[in-house]
């Protein structure tokens, strides 16, 4: 295809800005993946707009403006991260492709999208609908049910479900109609009482580094620090889109800690592949001492990335709203599956949920809705909540204020629909050498090979200090700059 990709046009439709004088530039085009939407053009510009804010950040420190490139190609092989990585084999995903999880024909001829990604989800929907997890049980199971009942009973049932809608039908919707317009990220200043002025990144993260005035005033431009040196990150999240956001930062050089329950199911694949350049540490909320050291946290943080459902940390008293008052100049990131407010906020939600519900998997085929073949709406989501917090940073930096950054699957999907069902997918050129853009890094058990940072900036390396490691490995408590 005889173009250049611009990402300006592109952020535009998803209500996002670059900074003023900012460059970033696209290298290749869609389709890469076989798909109708510009997916890998998307996430392209997703991570531009998360490198041009922290470069922002950068120049508000002492560094020099920067362009940052992207390739196409790379941004959409990221979308299937965690299939290109080997440990001593490949990393096991099967748990999650569960026979749960898939689209389903309802009684009044609608088709619903099930989930079962986790043991617990699964088992619970078979339960629900009285069958076995075998997939012609679960079709004649679902075939009894109309799909609005059955949609409202897995909600009810704290399950996982969606309708597959058109975009149209999504947009009338008492939810969708809250997303569809609903820029891809949202940011709300929040005053507050405590000391939450202006200044190069004023929060507890500059502790005993260089200060923003002093490297304003000379800091030697060869040197190779990063943007966002020192800045910490709390992440409170689980499963590709959260975790994505803190993979992301620490590439740019912040400090990023991801807080773990030690009650809660995970998958090893996805957490490999978004715990490059993290510590991880347990933290049991029901243990006092525990949550006592997670508040701890909060005061010494410069940016807490939120992962779980609204309403379960508010429930707790752990609300963006509690977190801010508590630590003044705090920028909080909530992201999630259909958003923060609306009727269907409190739902819990995955990646093919948010392409169903959208219109996005009717969009590609309308006669017979299929998903886009990646995880487009999970790692794209969390490039945007990389950019949102950098743009937050850069903000407080500049004119004070705690700050909230909204970012959604659904919101995500939405840009995309946005976007159009413009490409062909015969034309698709595929992913090509996938080695060509993997590194290798080693980690306690065994040499790691996985996909490298899928942006460049031109003064400033984009690495991972820390190899992937099991939650525990670490402290709950912020490492010393010694440490």
């Amino acid at each position: 295809m005889d173009r250049t990709p611009d990402p300006v046009p592109l952020l535009h439709a998803a209500g996002v800005e670059l900074p003023d004088g900012a460059d970033v530039r696209l290298v290749g085009v869609d389709p890469v993946l076989s798909c109708r939407h510009p997916v890998g053009e998307a996430a392209a510009a997703a991570v531009g707009a998360a490198g041009a804010w922290a470069a922002r950040v950068g120049e508000v420190r002492g560094l020099p403006p920067q362009t940052v490139t992207v390739d196409v190609t790379a941004a959409a092989t990221s979308l299937l991260g965690f299939v290109f990585q080997t440990l001593d084999g490949p990393l096991e995903v099967s748990r999650t492709f569960s026979p749960v999880t898939d689209v389903f024909r309802t009684s009044d001829g609608r088709m619903v999208h099930l989930h079962g990604g986790l043991p617990h989800l699964a088992e619970g929907t078979t339960d629900l609908l009285g069958c076995r997890a075998e997939t012609g049980d679960l079709a004649r199971a679902v075939s009894t049910w109309t799909a609005d009942d059955l949609e409202d009973a897995l909600a009810d049932a704290g399950l996982c479900g969606a309708i597959v809608r058109s975009a149209s039908e999504w947009a009338a919707h008492p939810h969708g109609r809250l997303l569809v317009e609903r820029p891809a990220i949202r940011l709300t200043r929040i005053d507050s009482d405590g000391p939450d002025g202006p200044g190069p990144l004023s929060g507890p993260g500059e502790r005993g580094r260089q200060s923003g005035s002093e490297s304003a005033g000379g800091r030697d431009a060869s040197a190779a620090v990063r943007p966002l040196d020192g800045v910490r990150i709390l992440d409170l999240t689980r499963i590709l889109a959260g975790p994505t956001i803190g993979r992301t930062l620490a590439g740019h050089g912040a400090d990023v800690l991801r807080v773990d329950s030690p009650t809660l199911p995970t998958v090893e694949a996805f957490d490999v592949d978004t715990g490059h350049g993290k510590r991880r540490a347990w933290c049991d909320l029901d243990v006092p001492e525990d949550r006592d050291a997670l508040l701890r946290l909060v005061d010494g943080a410069d940016v807490v990335v939120c992962g779980y459902r609204p309403g379960a940390f508010e429930a707790r008293g752990l609300g963006p709203a509690d977190l801010i008052a508590r630590r003044p100049g705090l920028i909080v990131v909530q992201v999630s599956c259909y958003g923060t407010g609306g009727p269907w906020a409190t739902r819990r939600g995955w990646e093919q949920l948010a392409q169903a519900t959208s219109g996005l998997a009717h969009a590609e085929n309308p006669e017979d809705p299929q998903l886009v073949p990646a995880a487009v709406t999970d790692y794209t989501t969390g490039y945007l909540g990389a950019a949102g917090a950098a743009v937050a940073l850069a903000q407080r930096a500049t004119e004070g204020g705690s700050w909230i950054v909204e970012v959604s699957l659904c919101a995500t999907a939405a840009w995309l629909v946005r976007l159009g069902a413009v490409l062909d997918p015969v034309t698709a050129s595929g992913l090509g050498d996938v080695s060509a853009r993997q590194q290798q890094t080693p980690t306690e058990r065994g040499l790691l090979t996985h996909l490298a940072p899928v942006e460049r900036l031109s003064h400033t390396p984009v690495r991972w200090d820390l190899p992937p490691c099991p939650s525990g490995v670490h402290l709950l408590e912020w490492p010393t700059n010694a440490g």
